[in-house]
């Protein structure tokens, strides 16, 4: 022990008040410090430099300096006992330093050796692999290395550890150097491996997505590009590499076939015996590895047909048990069969007719119905039992008012009383009074005037009216309403359920149902919803009372479902059930690496296997190989959120990062030429929520490769010959077989198959739904019916809002799925594709490909009519030929507009058409008439009346626009005014 005091005088004078040290005495390891009577200790360790001397003319004071900032310091010492001093607990600190250093010598040189490693690794520096490495590598920082001093420790001992705390400090450039040191060499190392394993050497973005091998890896395979090659490539090469052995390897598909063909192909290819299986096969082992057997499985388990009237067989069973099951089942097709929308809900004409079609607004009764709010009444008309008419021609003759013939809404037949809906609705003025208010493409005037007039019109026949109106729907009163209007003059006689129910049958709307209620069920099931979650979820979203009817029915559907299982599982219970059983350890996992196929596909069941796999062992890899573009099977439960949110959902941890992961873009497609793979790219990218992926094509196209092709009312089979007859030709000149794939978004869409093959001997065609397309491929590709409406493609039934209850994530994109299904449609062509699309009603998908010049699109000349916009509503306005064989234009909201003009009476084929600001319609055969006072589109004629003559509108009697003949035979035109009807 050493000591060190400050001189009596001397220290007086130096430190007069005695804040600093009165001794400072080295015992061991730690130095004593005296201070006013107290002494406290500083262990040598934490000392920050050796002591500091400072010689003045009252003595010399020493100060040590500590990491903690608590320096102490010493006045008034004797210089000779300082320095003596200073030496001393210099000697003393550096000692410290290297025991403390040595003490820890074998497990610092194991960690530096590990990090000196990263600069050429021998294995992929995964995050799961590194992490450990950091986490160690840290607690030796924290632990010992920054408390050692460089000045005690010396130079050599500085570089010794300067490795591993620069490492501590910045790990994720450490790891990235590594990954790239490693990815070069490892590329290098098994080129021939990667030029031999498949028929053509393998590309460099397949050759980076084999080596790359981080904790979750995620390959995009577009169209085309070869991901079949990489996950045989990559079975093989894991080990070869003496990465893993074959029974650490799970390879997963989702068909049957699929993964008897991976097997046969990973084993042929490289030798390597890896067995790939389906999830459900994979699931069924591991239950019955932990119960001892496999429980039985349900029969309608593999077969969606049987499943399908499983559900329509419980419906049935229990509306005919007549309980409140079976109101609230005959309630929801009834009233919420479709979604609940008003022209409330749109903001033109156009939209709202759109919508409207969609629909298929069909009444239990049968005929078909112009807006929600009728079908409510129609609907309810019919469960009581009350017999009506849907907008009967009026029983009395109208005096002539230039109007069609008057069309009440409803007509009950037993009494005569007619019914009008209004689309109105009550608003408060700014004084506080009320006033009625139109949907906002409705001009209010005229339609509160058309009201009058039909008020007028039964008053002066003495017919009974009875008025409904858009806001007590709204006042949630519309059917109570009219129940009490009613009841003084129509005695209601309720149908039986069973009978509403035969009805519904009868329609044919319990397919489609329960399709639907099926894809819940399945859905709620996999993704392990609860009837609660559903509720809450509806009333975040705002879905309202059509959910609340839906769930109403699915939860008594989904109890007796359950029940009928009778101890069989289903396919969403295996996946569950196996599930459960690696989340909690009963199944103990041998799988190390995780190879997934078609990952776009998997649902947030099979997710959940994965990730309870996944977290069995730390070093467990995912490997997926999928496309987002190509996700199109969201009816049998896919859920394309879990690949878009990948690496939040498999992803790795690291240097407090989340969801680490890695993405590969093969890009390359060995498939379509630049046209129709361009035209692809751009077409699903039209949803900002899709994956950006770039495109390299498998070659150029030296002709349009892509056309549409239009096709007038019962020409189909005739276009279709004549696009196959082209082809065959072509083929004939080349003197060898073409492949063509016939596709379409339905079953029904199948043309006479074995006719066309005897017909087209030189073509070998076949037929396929796009959705059974996938994977497939053809030098010509001909798609069917693209066509607008309810069964068209884009189909609009697919996407129920109701299936978001059971879904993580609402897709906002509209026909978001469908979109992808035409980019499934549009890959499968090699050089051509044919879309044959109604020249009336071509689908929405049609007229963007036409409309954009990025596509790149051939129409036949003459084939793509001159668009036209319906002036009336907004739609289109379509080119038909007449029963007297004359072209007319007629909107394309037949049902609802009904706007119709004749063709231009000098040409005969033309549509004459106002330019802005204009006081003729002009044609393009150079005829120019003068236009209508009325309408936007119509334009006058010389007609003859009880006066004479005089110049009416084109489109009477729907408009009565007119104008007198002035002198010079030309009409007196008043000015121009643009007219709304509903």
């Amino acid at each position: 022990m050493i000591r060190l005091k400050k001189r009596p005088l001397v220290g007086f004078l130096a430190d007069p008040f005695n804040k600093s040290a009165r001794a400072i005495e080295l015992d061991g390891d730690q130095i004593l410090i005296t201070r006013r009577g107290r002494v406290a200790t500083m262990p040598l360790q934490s000392i920050a430099s050796a002591p500091f001397l400072r010689k003045g003319i009252l003595g010399t004071a020493l100060t040590i300096r500590s990491g903690d900032s608590r320096d102490v310091t010493l006045k008034g010492a004797g210089d000779h006992a300082a320095h003596d001093f200073s030496e001393q607990v210099s000697a003393a600190w550096t000692r410290v330093n290297l025991e403390a250093l040595e003490s820890e010598a074998a497990r610092l040189d194991r960690i530096l050796a590990s990090v000196l490693s990263l600069a050429a690794p021998s294995r992929y520096p995964a995050a799961c692999k590194i992490a450990p490495l950091l986490e160690e590598a840290r607690a030796l920082d924290i632990s010992l290395l920054t408390k050692l001093n460089t000045e005690a420790i010396g130079p050599e001992a500085v570089a010794r550890i300067a490795p591993v705390r620069e490492f501590a400090a910045n790990p994720q450039l450490a790891r990235a150097n590594a990954v790239s040191a490693f990815v070069t060499a490892e590329l290098d190392r098994w080129k021939g491996f990667f030029d031999t394993i498949e028929s053509k050497p393998l590309t460099p973005e397949q050759r980076l997505s084999v080596v790359v091998d981080e904790d979750a890896t995620l390959v995009l395979a577009g169209a085309g590009s070869g991901k079949t090659s990489v996950i045989t490539a990559k079975a093989a090469y894991l080990v070869k590499a003496g990465i893993r052995q074959p029974e650490e390897i799970l390879l997963l598909a989702f068909a049957k076939n699929a993964a008897e063909e991976m097997s046969e192909r990973v084993e042929a290819r490289s030798g390597v015996p890896i067995v790939a299986r389906t999830f459900h096969a994979i699931a069924y082992d591991i239950i019955g590895i932990v119960e001892g057997a496999k429980p039985a499985l349900a029969d309608h388990a593999t077969d969606d047909m049987a499943f399908t009237n499983l559900i329509k067989q419980i419906l049935k069973d229990l509306v005919y048990r007549l309980s409140e099951v079976s109101k609230a089942i005959i309630q929801f097709f009834a009233h919420f069969l479709v979604e609940p929308k008003t022209e409330w809900d749109f903001k033109t004409k156009h939209d709202f007719y759109t919508h409207m079609e969609s629909q298929d607004l069909r009444t239990l009764q049968g005929e078909k119905v112009k807006s929600y709010e009728e079908l409510q009444i129609a609907n309810w008309l019919y469960e009581n039992g009350v017999d009506y008419e849907y907008e009967p021609v009026y029983e009395h003759k109208i005096a002539e008012t230039g109007r069609r013939d008057y069309q009440p809404d409803f007509r009950l037949t037993e009494s005569g009383i007619y019914i009008e809906h209004f689309g109105v609705r009550r608003e408060k003025a700014r004084d506080g009074s009320e006033q009625l208010i139109t949907a906002p493409f409705v001009d209010r005037d005229e339609y509160l005037a058309g009201m009058d007039w039909k008020r007028k019109v039964h008053a002066e026949h003495q017919t009974m009216l009875i008025e409904t109106y858009s806001y007590e729907r709204q006042e949630g009163r519309l059917l109570t309403g009219l129940a009490e209007k009613l009841a003084p003059h129509a005695t209601l006689k309720p149908r039986p359920v069973d009978t509403i129910y035969d009805r519904i049958v009868e329609l044919k709307q319990v397919d489609d149902f329960s399709k639907l209620l099926g894809t819940f069920l399945r859905k709620f099931k996999s993704g392990g919803y609860s009837l609660q979650d559903c509720e809450t979820k509806s009333d975040r979203m705002k879905l309202g009372k059509r959910a609340r009817a839906f769930l109403d029915v699915f939860a008594p559907v989904f109890e007796e479902y359950q029940k009928r299982l009778e101890g069989r599982i289903d396919f969403e219970d295996m996946i569950l059930r196996a599930a459960h059983y690696a989340d909690t350890g009963r199944y103990v996992s041998p799988f190390r690496h995780i190879l997934v196929d078609e990952f776009q596909d998997i649902s947030q069941s099979r997710a959940r296997l994965v990730k309870a796999l996944k977290a069995q062992h730390p070093d467990v890899r995912v490997f997926a190989v999928g496309d987002d573009w190509q996700s199109i099977f969201r009816f049998a439960g896919s859920d394309i959120h879990l690949m878009r949110h990948f690496g939040r959902e498999f992803g790795g941890r690291f240097d407090g990062e989340t969801g680490v992961h890695r993405t590969v873009d093969l890009g390359r497609t060995f498939r379509s030429v630049d046209q129709i793979a361009f035209a692809a790219r751009t077409f699903v990218l039209q949803n900002p929520a899709q994956i950006d992926k770039k495109i390299v094509p498998a070659g150029t196209a030296t002709e349009p490769a892509i056309r549409v092709v239009t096709v007038s009312k019962g020409e189909d089979e005739g276009k279709l010959n004549e696009v196959l007859a082209a082809l065959s030709a072509a083929a004939a000149l080349e003197a060898k077989p073409a492949t063509v794939l016939i596709l379409g978004r339905y079953r029904f869409n199948e043309p006479d198959m074995p006719a066309l093959r005897r017909r087209f001997p030189q073509l070998k065609i076949s037929f396929k739904t796009i959705h059974a397309s996938k994977g497939l491929e053809a030098d010509h590709v001909i798609l069917l019916n693209a066509d607008s409406g309810r069964m068209g493609f884009p189909s609009e039934i697919v996407d129920d809002p109701l299936l978001s209850l059971v879904s993580p994530e609402e897709e906002a994109f509209q026909n978001a799925e469908e979109r992808r299904v035409m980019y499934v449609a549009m890959t499968r062509a090699r050089q051509t594709l044919t879309i044959l699309a109604s020249n009336a009603r071509p689908s929405s998908f049609v007229t963007e490909l036409r409309k954009d010049p990025a596509y790149g699109i051939s129409t036949a000349p003459g084939a793509e009519p001159e668009a036209h916009i319906c002036g009336e509503c907004g739609g289109r306005l379509l080119g038909v030929t007449g029963q007297d064989g004359r072209i007319w234009y007629r909107c394309e909201h037949l049902q609802h507009c009904g706007n119709l003009l004749p063709a231009c009476p000098c040409c005969g084929t033309a549509l004459p058409r106002r330019a802005d600001g204009a006081t003729e319609v002009r044609c393009s055969c150079g005829a120019s008439y003068p236009t209508c006072p009325e309408c936007e589109d119509g334009w006058l004629v010389e007609r003859s009346g009880r006066y004479g003559k005089f110049q009416g509108c084109v489109r009477y009697p729907t408009c009565s626009g007119k104008a007198k003949i002035s002198n010079g035979d030309q009409p007196a035109i008043p000015k121009p005014r643009r007219r709304n009807r509903v």
